[in-house]
C-alpha cells in the first residue's frame, strides 16, 4: 500500500472487500432460503392451479357458443318432450314431412303461392339467432369477461363495438345478397325436393358433407379470384383484402362479385350434391354463416388448439391469408391447403407479423 499512497493512489478494493465479507452473513440471515414444498412454493402451485381452472372454465363457457349457434334447429327437433318440438309449435298444414317435388311452370319456376315458406323462415331465423349468440360471445371476449384475450396481430385495431355491429349488419354483400338467394331458390322451387322435408331431424353426416363441400368449392373459387387474372382479382376479391389485419365485423365487407363467386355459387353446387332435409340445411347454414364471421376475429379463440389439431380453420389461419395473400385459401378447413401446398401455419409468423401462441 505504501508505494501507492506515495503516488496519491488509494486502493478501492481492500475496504469494500472487508465490508462485503462482514455483511454477507447478515444478508444471508435476512433472506431465508425456501425449502422444497415450503410456503412460497405452495402459494405458487395454488396460483397456477387457480389460473388453470379459470382458463378451463373460460374455454368451456366460450365453447357453448357452438351449440347456441344451432339452438333453433336443435330445440325444434329435440324439444318434443318439453312441448317445444316443431310438431307441437306449428300447425300440420304449415309443413310437409315427406319430400315435395314442386310443380314448375313454363319458365322452370313454381307459383310461390303453392310453396310453404315455414322452412325458409325458420332457416333465416336460425342464422339470426346464431348471430346473436356469436356477437354476444365476441362482446364478452372483447371485454375480457371470458378469460384472457389475445390479439392475433400486434397492432390492435381500436373501434367502437356498436359502430362495428352497424357496419356488419348493413353489408349488402353479405346478408342482402345471400338472403335474396335463399328466398328466391326456396320460393321458386329451385331447391331439391328433400330440402322441403321436415322428417328425420338433423342428419349430422349431411351437415358435415355440406360444410366440407362448401369449403372445398369456396377454396377453388377463392384461389381462382387470386390467380386467374389481375382484372378478376381487382373487381372481385381485392376490396376485401384492404383489411390486412381484419376484425370480426369485416367478414362480409367485400364486393357483390366476391360474395357471389365464393358463397352463392358453392351454395348452388352443394345443394345439388347433398340432398339434405330442412333441419340439416338449417344447421349447416347457421354454422357456416357464423363460423365464417368467427375466423375474421381479431382475437384468438379458446378452442383454436383443438381446431388446429383437427385441421379446422382458425382466426389466426385466416389472418395469414389476409396478411400474405398467397396462403390459406380455405376458410372452415385447412385440408385443401395442406393437400395442395398452400398452407402456412401462424406459428411461422410469430414475432414478425403475429403475436406468439395464437
Amino acid at each position: 500500500d505504501r508505494p501507492l499512497r506515495r503516488r496519491g493512489i488509494v486502493s478501492p478494493v481492500a475496504k469494500p472487500m472487508a465490508i462485503v465479507t462482514q455483511a454477507a452473513p447478515e444478508e444471508a440471515a435476512e433472506k431465508p432460503i425456501g425449502k422444497a414444498g415450503g410456503p412460497e412454493e405452495k402459494v405458487g402451485e395454488a396460483e397456477a392451479l387457480e389460473g388453470c381452472s379459470c382458463s378451463t372454465v373460460a374455454t368451456l363457457a366460450s365453447s357453448l357458443v357452438w351449440p347456441a349457434i344451432c339452438c333453433l334447429p336443435l330445440v325444434l327437433t329435440l324439444g318434443g318432450p318439453l312441448g317445444l318440438g316443431y310438431q307441437n309449435v306449428f300447425p300440420r298444414a304449415w309443413y310437409d314431412e315427406e319430400p315435395v317435388e314442386p310443380v314448375r311452370g313454363d319458365y322452370g319456376v313454381v307459383d310461390p303461392r303453392t310453396v310453404k315458406p315455414l322452412g325458409l323462415i325458420l332457416g333465416i331465423i336460425a342464422v339470426a339467432v346464431g348471430q346473436v349468440f356469436m356477437l354476444a360471445y365476441h362482446l364478452l371476449r372483447r371485454s375480457s369477461l371470458l378469460g384472457f384475450t389475445q390479439h392475433i396481430q400486434p397492432e390492435a385495431r381500436v373501434y367502437d363495438y356498436l359502430q362495428g355491429l352497424k357496419s356488419h349488419l348493413s353489408q349488402p354483400e353479405g346478408f342482402a345478397l345471400i338472403g335474396s338467394y335463399l328466398v328466391g331458390t326456396w320460393m321458386l322451387g329451385w331447391m331439391p325436393s328433400s330440402y322441403y322435408s321436415f322428417a328425420g331431424g338433423i342428419n349430422w353426416v349431411h351437415v358435415a358433407a355440406q360444410l366440407l363441400l362448401q369449403d372445398f368449392f369456396q377454396y377453388a373459387m377463392h384461389m381462382g379470384e387470386h390467380k386467374i387474372s389481375a382484372w378478376i382479382y381487382r373487381h372481385s376479391h381485392k376490396p376485401h383484402h384492404r383489411f390486412t389485419n381484419p376484425k370480426l365485423f369485416d367478414a362480409f365487407d367485400g364486393s357483390l362479385a366476391d360474395t357471389s363467386a365464393m358463397i352463392v355459387v358453392p351454395f348452388i353446387l352443394v345443394a345439388r350434391l347433398v340432398h339434405a332435409n330442412v333441419w340439416s340445411y338449417m344447421a349447416f347454414g347457421s354454422l357456416y354463416a357464423n363460423w365464417l364471421v368467427l375466423i375474421h376475429s381479431e382475437f384468438a379463440h379458446p378452442w383454436d388448439p383443438v381446431f388446429r389439431r383437427l385441421g379446422f380453420g382458425t382466426a389466426a389461419d385466416h389472418h395469414v391469408h389476409h396478411r400474405l395473400f398467397v396462403f390459406n385459401y380455405g376458410h372452415l378447413f385447412m385440408y385443401w391447403d395442406r393437400v395442395l401446398g398452400t398452407y402456412k401455419s401462424p406459428s411461422e409468423l410469430a414475432g414478425k407479423y403475429f403475436n406468439k401462441d395464437v
